[in-house]
């Protein structure tokens, strides 16, 4: 069996990483016997209207122009950028882009591919993600910037304009979850 360790961010739990090998017949009577919770519909769950409220708005899915969705999905192409193998100016600017956009960082992980290389990276966000992968021989970077609720991806725009002193900037709009 494994052994297990607990991760935690500021005290918060946040779940368990396991190693080595699971003895299989184990796993498979703990997924047997664990219980799900059942989707409870909002109108199940409170039919006062004023709570109803509260429930969807605690969802952070997007309402604009009459279109109900999930979230905001930029992608982002960063071409005749700088900066773009330099850790510390990627870490800022992701850091950044969350504060600007009004998001709430929980963790961010960036790896160097080694010198004069390309790097990839994470900014995980209470209210989703950006990632960034960077080519500093072709002057490109990806970025993809996914928000939901109250925040604007949008914002990080310009901060990764200044970061990275792009010739040009690509940019596509998906919204994601759409249900209205």
């Amino acid at each position: 069996m494994g052994t297990k360790a607990t991760v935690t961010k500021s005290g918060v739990k946040l779940g368990v990483v396991s190693g080595g090998r699971r003895n299989d017949a184990m796993a498979v009577k703990a997924a047997k016997s664990a219980t799900v919770a059942q989707p409870v519909l909002l109108s199940e769950a409170n039919s006062n209207a004023a709570a109803a409220s509260d429930v969807i708005a605690k969802d952070h899915f997007v309402e604009r122009n009459g279109v109900k969705f999930a979230g905001t999905h930029l992608l982002i192409e960063l071409w005749d950028a700088k900066n773009l193998g330099d850790l510390s100016i990627t870490d800022q600017a992701l850091r950044d882009c969350a504060t600007e956009a009004g998001a709430t960082l929980l963790h961010l992980h960036l790896h160097h591919f080694g010198p004069n290389a390309g790097l990839s990276g994470v900014a995980v966000l209470a209210e989703s993600h950006i990632s960034i992968h960077t080519w500093p021989e072709r002057g490109y970077a990806a970025l993809d910037v996914f928000m939901c609720g109250v925040c604007d991806p949008y914002k990080a725009v310009p901060v990764l304009k200044r970061a990275f002193e792009p010739g040009s900037v690509q940019l596509s709009e998906q919204k994601r979850g759409v249900i209205a």
